[in-house]
């Protein structure tokens, strides 16, 4: 193969990771890998030094798109931030929907779930099923109370904004690892850069000026927006919200990052913008995870309300990546003033938080079934493939049905981790949060836009495994296909080499049946549950 068909290659395999499948006629023109130097002839990139551009210049691409193209949709997932070099870009309501869409499990949004009595015993409360939760998700009614979402955009009723060249957008969506609350649509032939998760975190983080930048971005778009929809705030007038937006400060959170230390002064009020936080008190030498928080929850109000507190009852800490909403003592105190049922609020949720830190702390088990939920990444799941081993006979029939799907490669395996009765299988969870996603060099794992779905794209994938060891749960594996590599593929390395893709779950989602393993099991054994209050009253159910 001459080195002029290599590089041609080369393009067209690069051209595939940023259209996902290489057939999108929207781009006209689309670079090579960037050098460092040529990144570094757009402002967004000066401050790096060669070797930092050199190292995410795999994540970054330089496009030009026709006048028209759709950049993506409303409820679209993309691990992309676009920023704009030329031209104009249309962001709108493609469905004219009047309020942001819920998009967290609502039973947390706001007061901890507490345990309530039933059958003389203490339980949760039972949670939305799956189906009820993607419900959940579609547009709401004018009027209805709606719940932190991922706008990029307050965008007014008219339901547009235009931008142009040196701005950005996508990345709130990008960061968070949210559905898009709004249409982007080129309106003119534009030069964009394209900068994906991973890239846009590392650049964040080693640079004050984009951090500064993004938060702003933030704060002009969506904050406003986003603290009208939270409960806490739904009774503000309009001027306190803008007084509350120009005052919080926005943290970014590493993975295991400690927020607030147990005994530590607690000056501040912290609503969570993504992530989830773990929670843990001290008992006895070592310490027990009694709660965690997610999207929309808030923590510190039991240490600003409660007089003589003053320092902070628990540990918490991030549990992946986070964006939290910090206020201040002085701006919560001057908030809380002429808004009573604010406080009631408040109070309400430390009630309820200190019962559930009781029943931790009394019922160990509870404590145990947080930490491992937390560790086994269960919190992460909007899809997770449970079954009961009390009834289940083993007799294969959700593998068998799974393979008989997909070209006999099951995309799970029937093992797994064991809480109680139930066997959590080694089947993708479809995270909130999917980290098999960053450093795929071709794109091939993405997500579906429909649901939550992260799928494999076989015509893509290279085997390298990237996805299959970032995901933290084995629920991608690699399998033999019985082929080689052709003489011509990129990268060399490949060419002869017995021939690898991964394979993981993909829930059938071009299946109107549904998942095959659950339709395949005789015995109604084999469960798909969407979030960890299901999944607990489903082990207690079986209990």
């Amino acid at each position: 193969m001459s080195s002029g068909q290599t590089q041609l290659k080369r393009l067209e395999q690069y051209k595939d990771r940023w259209t996902s499948f290489g057939g999108n006629t929207g781009i006209l023109e689309l670079s090579e890998k960037p050098t460092p130097d040529v990144l570094k002839q757009f402002e967004i990139f000066r401050e790096y030094d060669n070797k930092f551009l050199e190292k995410i210049s795999p994540d970054i691409s330089i496009a030009r798109w026709k006048a028209g193209t759709v950049l993506f949709e409303e409820g679209s997932y993309i691990d992309i931030a676009f920023f704009v070099v030329s031209g104009s870009v249309d962001v709108y309501f493609q469905k004219q929907q009047t309020s942001a869409s819920p998009i967290f499990n609502r039973s947390r949004t706001m007061v901890a779930t507490a345990p309530v009595k039933t059958d003389g015993s203490e339980r949760p409360r039972v949670a939305q099923t799956m189906f009820q939760a993607q419900i959940a998700k579609q547009s709401r009614s004018e009027g209805a109370i709606t719940f932190l979402a991922s706008l990029d955009f307050d965008l007014p009723k008219s339901g547009a904004v235009k931008l142009g060249a040196g701005e950005m957008f996508g990345e709130i969506g990008a960061l968070s690892g949210w559905p898009q609350s709004a249409t982007a649509k080129t309106s003119a032939e534009c030069r964009l850069i394209q900068i994906r998760t991973s890239a846009l975190r590392m650049m964040r983080k080693r640079s004050t000026a984009l951090k500064s930048r993004l938060d702003s971005l933030y704060k002009e778009r969506s904050l406003k927006s986003q603290l009208r929809a939270t409960p806490l705030f739904r009774e503000l007038s309009d001027q306190s919200i803008e007084a509350l937006a120009e005052k919080v400060e926005l943290v970014s959170c590493e993975p295991d990052e400690v927020i607030a230390a147990e005994g530590q002064p607690a000056d501040c009020l912290y609503l969570i913008r993504s992530g989830f936080i773990k929670v843990s008190k001290k008992i006895a030498e070592g310490s027990i995870v009694v709660s965690y928080l997610s999207k929309g929850n808030i923590f510190g109000q039991a240490e600003l309300l409660l007089d003589g507190m003053g320092k902070w009852l628990f540990t918490a800490s991030s549990k992946e990546y986070a964006e939290l909403i910090k206020i201040s003592r002085t701006d919560f105190a001057a908030l809380l003033t002429g808004h009573p049922a604010m406080e009631r609020l408040m109070w309400d949720s430390i009630v309820a938080r200190v019962k559930e830190a009781g029943y931790s702390r009394k019922n160990i088990s509870q404590s145990e079934f947080i930490s491992s939920a937390l560790n086994k990444g269960i919190v992460e799941g909007n899809s997770i493939l449970v079954i009961d081993l009390n009834i289940c006979t083993r007799c294969d029939d959700c593998v068998r049905g799974c393979a008989d799907t997909h070209d006999g490669i099951p995309r799970f395996v029937r093992e797994g981790d064991k809480m109680g009765n139930l066997l959590v299988t080694r089947a993708c969870y479809h995270c909130e949060d999917p980290v098999c996603l960053v450093g795929c060099p071709t794109g091939a794992i993405r997500r579906t836009d429909v649901g939550d779905v992260v799928a494999i794209d076989d015509k893509l994938c290279i085997g390298c495994a990237s996805c299959a060891n970032n995901c933290p749960y084995d629920a991608i594996t690699m399998h033999e296909t019985g082929e080689q590599w052709p003489p011509d593929m990129i990268p060399e390395g490949l060419r002869g080499k017995e021939k690898q893709l991964a394979s993981k779950c993909d829930l059938c989602y071009t299946d109107s049946a549904g998942p095959a393993c659950v339709r395949s099991c005789p015995h109604g054994c084999a469960v798909r549950v969407g979030n960890l209050e299901e999944f607990r009253n489903l082990l207690w159910k079986e209990a």
